[in-house]
């Protein structure tokens, strides 16, 4: 089963505001904490420097849905070509504690294409992302529970047609060793380990794969 707390999250959209508001004040005070050299080093994101990443989250908060669309059709209409074009020149153009400003400036209210994702996905996309470069560090226990315990509900149960979580996930069951979350199934097999982990595995990362154990382990790896 999962957690009461976070399938009446899931249920009702109540406290979006406030896990937002969480994840995104603690990923400001980390992003301020690392050194020019650490914002060039590669992420978990195949080919892109954690100030790529950066830079990519601040786009999504304020990117006008036109310049997006004229990218795309300079792109032969490739969401993923546009994005890695868009991200990487804002990236080079600005430097990383004026994105910080920036992220720390629009999360309060987004706009452009910031308003066009559901919350619940936009959430699981700060989150994700923060892991991408935490990870990439050797830094992990940088998510609060409550937010952990979310994007994983999300994760398991909300399609995401940027993300399959929900395809890597299902028929599988979890289990975290550190916020009390699971979803359980009877017969299934099960993937447990810490929550960070279980989040960056479903989202297509394989660096965590070596700290889950279980059953299911192997199969949440093939899928990825």
């Amino acid at each position: 089963m999962i957690t009461r707390s976070s399938q009446r999250l899931t249920e009702t959209g109540a406290g979006w505001r406030d896990l937002a508001r969480q994840q995104d004040d603690d990923f400001v005070a980390f992003a301020r904490t690392l050194t020019d050299e650490e914002w060039e080093l590669p992420s978990l994101c195949a080919g892109w420097t954690n100030k790529v990443v950066l830079a990519h989250l601040v786009l999504g908060l304020h990117l006008p849905p036109s310049r997006l669309l004229l990218t795309m059709r300079r792109r032969r209409w490739s969401f993923d070509a546009s994005n890695d074009l868009l991200s990487r020149e804002y990236a080079s153009q600005t430097s990383a504690p004026d994105l910080i400003d920036a992220f720390n400036r629009f999360r309060a209210r987004p706009r452009g294409i910031g308003r066009l994702l559901p919350a619940p996905l936009l959430l699981g996309d700060h989150v994700v992302h923060h892991l991408d470069i935490a990870f990439s560090l050797g830094r992990s226990g940088v998510l609060a529970p409550p937010v952990a315990d979310a994007v994983l509900t999300v994760e398991t149960r909300v399609p995401n047609p940027f993300i399959p979580a929900v395809a890597r996930a299902r028929g599988i069951a979890f289990r975290t060793t550190d916020t009390g979350w699971s979803r359980s199934s009877a017969g299934a097999p099960e993937v447990v380990g810490a929550a960070e982990s279980i989040i960056s595995v479903l989202a297509g990362r394989p660096h965590a794969v070596a700290h889950l154990s279980g059953s299911g382990t192997t199969i949440l790896a093939n899928r990825l």
